[in-house]
C-alpha cells in the first residue's frame, strides 16, 4: 500500500480510491461496495487467473472473473425494492410502434458540445476529476438527429469508462442499432431526434424538475415508447 498524508492506505481506502478516487479506474469503481474479504477474494482470484492466462493463453476466464466481481458488488448496491413501479403498459403492438431513444451514456454530436460545468473541450480526464462537480449539477440534454453518422458521435462521462463506447458507440447508444431493426420491422418508427445526458447529476433536479420537463418535451413527438439506456 502507498502512503497517503493520513500515513499508510489502509485496505479499505485502497478499494475506495478506485471510486471517483486517487486511481478512479471506472472499470474496478465496483471494488468499492465490496467487503475486505470479498475484495481480497477477488484479487486472490485475479492474480490465479492471470497466471493461468500466461501459461495457456487463454483471457476468457479474467473476463469472467471480473464480471462476476460486478455482479457481486451490484447486487449488494441494488438494495431498493419497489413493490410497484411507474411503468405504463404498451397501448400498442411493438411492431405498430414510434420508439424513442434516450441514454444517460454522455453521448452529443461532434460540434455540439454541451460544455459541462462551463469548461470548453472537457478532457475524459477532466470529466473524472470533477465528477463530485457533476454530481450537483442540473443535468444536460443533448439533442442527437437519428441519422447522425456514428463516426460523428462524441462520448464524455465522468461516472463509468467509456473506452468501449469510444470503439462502438452502439454499446450504450445504440442508434445504429435501432435503425436497423427499424428498418427490419421491428418497431414502426425511430422517433427523430435520439436523446442523451450524463447520468452523473443532481439526482434530485433530474426527478422533481428535470425529469418532468424532459417527458413532456417527449410526448409532444408522440412516441409510444422508450429505450432507456442507463450506465
Amino acid at each position: 500500500m502507498s502512503e497517503t498524508n493520513d500515513g499508510p492506505e489502509t485496505f479499505e481506502s485502497f478499494k475506495k480510491s478506485f471510486f471517483y478516487g486517487s486511481r478512479s479506474d471506472l472499470s474496478f469503481k465496483f471494488l468499492s461496495h465490496l467487503s475486505d474479504g470479498q475484495a481480497a477474494d477477488f484479487f486472490q482470484g485475479l492474480l490465479s487467473k492471470l497466471v493461468d492466462a500466461y501459461d495457456d493463453g487463454n483471457a476468457a476466464p479474467i473476463y469472467e472473473h471480473v464480471r462476476q466481481g460486478q455482479v457481486l458488488s451490484y447486487a449488494q448496491e441494488a438494495r431498493a425494492v419497489y413493490e410497484t413501479g411507474p411503468f405504463t403498459p404498451m397501448e400498442k403492438p411493438l411492431s405498430r410502434s414510434r420508439l424513442m431513444l434516450l441514454t444517460s451514456s454522455g453521448h452529443f454530436v461532434q460540434g455540439d458540445d454541451p460544455e459541462p460545468l462551463g469548461i470548453e473541450n472537457m478532457t475524459q480526464t477532466q470529466a473524472e476529476q470533477n465528477i463530485m462537480s457533476f454530481l450537483k449539477a442540473p443535468p444536460t440534454l443533448s439533442t442527437i438527429a437519428a441519422d447522425t453518422a456514428m463516426d460523428r458521435l462524441v462520448v464524455r462521462h465522468g461516472g463509468y469508462d467509456v473506452r468501449g463506447a469510444r470503439k462502438d458507440h452502439n454499446v450504450s447508444f445504440p442508434l445504429q442499432r435501432l435503425r436497423e431493426l427499424a428498418a427490419e420491422g421491428l418497431f414502426a418508427e425511430l422517433s427523430d431526434p435520439a436523446f442523451s445526458f450524463v447520468g452523473a447529476c443532481s439526482q434530485t433536479r433530474l426527478n422533481k424538475i428535470t425529469g418532468p420537463e424532459w417527458v413532456r418535451r417527449f410526448k409532444a413527438q408522440q412516441v409510444d415508447a422508450a429505450l432507456l439506456v442507463p450506465v
